[in-house]
């Protein structure tokens, strides 16, 4: 734990997933902080970027120089130290091949593409994040971890949240055409 933001998450992608997949956690839960799904897409997109390309993008500086206070760090320190006990009962090393350097474009496509889906704004939907945010933890953790099949199972639930997202909104686009034509301000084909 470092006194900047820069120092607390560090520099390498193992401490960054740790982080990440914090951040991802309130997600878990259909109520969140607006614009906490945003935030936590675009670093999710930092460090899926990172992983594509074999070594880790920095911090923008005005983040990378926020100071943290000491409750904060304390509570970060234990948030962790929660975290890292429940998943090190679940997570170990298996499927390897998953967790290879060969696979890093692949792992950091799915990242991404979870970040996306968690930065698509789901009008009306409160739990559109539930699904990318278990993605990412899986994701991070299943790398962080070296295990394959978290790994795996973060990315089928990647696919799952994409998929729920593209739904969504085709749907809510459908329901608007709908509306508009009954009420004769659609143009007509």
């Amino acid at each position: 734990m470092g006194g900047t933001f820069a120092d607390t998450v560090g520099t390498r992608h193992r401490q960054r997933l740790v982080w990440l997949s914090l951040l991802a956690m309130p997600l878990l839960f259909p109520v969140a902080l607006p614009g906490m799904a945003t935030a936590v897409g675009a670093f999710c997109l930092l460090i899926a970027c990172g992983l594509g390309l074999g070594r880790s993008v920095p911090l923008p500086a005005w983040l990378g120089r926020r100071e943290l206070h000491g409750r904060v760090q304390a509570l970060l320190i234990r948030m962790v130290g929660r975290v890292v006990r429940v998943i090190a009962r679940v997570g170990r090393p298996r499927l390897l091949s998953l967790s290879q350097p060969s696979a890093r474009v692949f792992n950091g496509f799915m990242l991404s593409a979870a970040g996306l889906s968690m930065m698509v704004p789901v009008p009306i939907i409160s739990f559109d994040n539930v699904l990318p945010a278990l993605a990412i933890i899986l994701i991070a953790w299943g790398l962080r971890l070296r295990d394959g099949l978290m790994l795996l199972a973060g990315h089928l639930v990647t696919l799952v949240a994409v998929a729920s997202v593209v739904l969504l909104w085709w749907g809510g686009a459908h329901v608007t055409t709908e509306l508009l034509a009954s009420a004769g301000l659609a143009a007509s084909p």
